[in-house]
């Protein structure tokens, strides 16, 4: 399995306690933006483009505290920016792990290996590495020579110190799915625990507009790259979210599976567009219009598949019914059986 017993357990009650309650808009994930400056400009990345006012704001270890507990989600992901730029984020991840949240720290990895001793091993943290391929695309990727080898480097200094590592793949157009599925047993032969996978979205900030998927290009080369998919490989994702990038199921967002909290407050609707702010979780939920985003009902919706507005879908989807139930067990066990 991609993730701990424990974890997919604690997952899996979160979500049927929700079921049980009549809960239809509950959150699985909460993104925590503690900042948004970085030490890469990645030519896809809508999230480093503000004045450098902007830049300088962070939040405070209280507030990422304050709205993991008002949120209620099981699982944290901190993205950025680069969180490790910001000084306090040690006691952050601290103070997260005590309220036994499993955090996701994402991280370009270029000051990684020097800050792992500010961090304490647990089930409950995990090193999300951003790895957008083998090393040419990687590094062609992020636009700086040599961040590939400072990232793997790091990654096996923090499995050889006992933390749980992760990777994080985002993919554009252009890309050789060959080239993926030999990055793929490269991430597992390095020992990290799972991979996550998911196609760019167009941030209309984004320096380079060319190399973002339309929606039947993820479909084909989703379809390219796990097809026959080697039992060794560990996806860090639902087995139906996996299905929907190839094509094989229909989805309609869920936003509020993955509510961004940041510098502004509650982003509505969600991680990729910024449509205002809440603030207050309660207030994202109870008059954010949902019906206004998604599939066929906004235009910079139409060529979205990314996994914080459809791995909730499909996670919520596979407790609605046996047989969904069944083929998600069927797939995390035989991830080869179609």
């Amino acid at each position: 399995m991609a993730v701990p017993l424990s974890q997919s357990l604690a997952v899996a009650w979160y979500v049927l306690r929700q079921k049980i309650q009549g809960n239809t808009r509950y959150p699985l994930v909460l993104m925590l933006e503690p900042l948004f400056r970085c030490n890469l400009a990645c030519a896809g990345c809508g999230k480093i483009q503000y004045p450098d006012h902007v830049l300088k704001r962070r939040l405070t270890p209280e507030e990422c505290w304050r709205a993991a507990e008002e949120c209620g989600a099981p699982i944290v992901s901190i993205p950025g920016g680069e969180p490790l730029i910001h000084p306090e984020m040690p006691e952050i991840v601290r103070g997260l792990v005590a309220r036994k949240k499993y955090v996701y720290l994402c991280t370009n990895a270029l000051l990684l290996e020097r800050k792992l001793h500010e961090y304490t091993s647990s089930t409950y943290l995990t090193f999300s590495i951003h790895m957008d391929g083998l090393k040419e695309e990687h590094d062609l990727a992020v636009c700086r020579e040599g961040v590939y080898e400072i990232a793997v480097r790091a990654i096996k200094a923090a499995l050889a110190r006992g933390f749980r590592v992760t990777t994080n793949t985002t993919l554009f157009e252009g890309v050789n799915p060959e080239r993926v599925r030999t990055f793929f047993d490269t991430m597992m032969a390095l020992g990290v625990e799972g991979m996550m996978i998911s196609p760019g979205y167009s941030y209309q900030k984004a320096p380079d507009q060319e190399h973002f998927l339309r929606r039947h290009r993820t479909t084909e080369l989703f379809a390219a790259i796990l097809r026959d998919r080697k039992r060794h490989w560990r996806l860090n994702q639902s087995p139906l979210f996996l299905d929907f990038l190839m094509g094989k199921r229909e989805y309609q967002c869920t936003p509020w599976g993955n509510p961004t909290y940041n510098i502004f407050g509650w982003q509505r609707p969600c991680y990729l567009l910024q449509d205002g702010y809440a603030s207050t979780f309660a207030e994202l939920i109870e008059t954010t219009d949902w019906d206004r985003y998604g599939t066929g009902r906004n235009e910079k919706c139409a060529d979205c598949m990314v996994h914080c507005g459809y791995e909730a879908t499909a996670v919520d989807d596979t407790f609605s019914s046996l047989s969904a139930f069944a083929r998600t067990v069927k797939l995390t066990l035989l991830p080869t059986a179609q």
